[in-house]
């Protein structure tokens, strides 16, 4: 069993397996009569292959005991998808680069401080949604159309917390 310590999530630190959506680090802009504050191109949105488009949906999901015991990681190879928490709900990250097999030495840990969301690059490796401490309401964008866009890969992890 790989054993792993999810450690805070930082762009820097995530930057292989994609995008840290995080309006507080993000350059933004007035719009809207100065009204409203954009934070803009936060994340790549990828939809690759026959027919794709792009999906934005509304995701809940039921809270983790820790450790968070996994065994499998899934990629989608067609399409990049980004959680973002809609209530401030922190949430556990496993990553490993996107290839056909995951060497267990390039497998991460993180976890969000609630206010931060992960935009994950096609074809990256990931554990399932792991949200912590309550229910948790996540906007999700990812690609539909044609084709197979979701691989597991077998691999038993146990993650804590630092």
């Amino acid at each position: 069993m790989l054993n792993l310590t999810a450690r805070p999530l930082t762009p820097e630190a995530f930057a292989p397996f994609g995008d840290v959506i995080d309006s507080r680090t993000a350059a933004s802009f007035p719009i809207n009569a100065g009204r409203t504050q954009r934070h803009h191109d936060l994340a790549k949105v990828e939809t690759l292959g026959e027919n794709a488009h792009t999906l934005i949906n509304i995701f809940v999901s039921q809270p983790v005991t820790l450790p968070l015991e996994l065994t499998f990681l899934e990629r989608h190879p067609q399409g990049s998808q980004a959680f973002m928490p809609l209530h401030q709900e922190r949430f556990i990250v496993v990553v490993a680069p996107p290839g056909e097999q995951i060497n267990p030495d390039d497998v991460c840990a993180f976890v969000t401080d609630g206010r931060q969301g992960v935009n994950y690059r096609a074809g990256t490796w990931h554990a399932i949604q792991s949200v912590l401490e309550r229910e948790g309401e996540f906007l999700v964008v990812d690609r539909g159309g044609d084709g197979n866009n979701c691989d597991e890969f077998p691999l038993s992890v146990s993650v804590t917390l630092a």
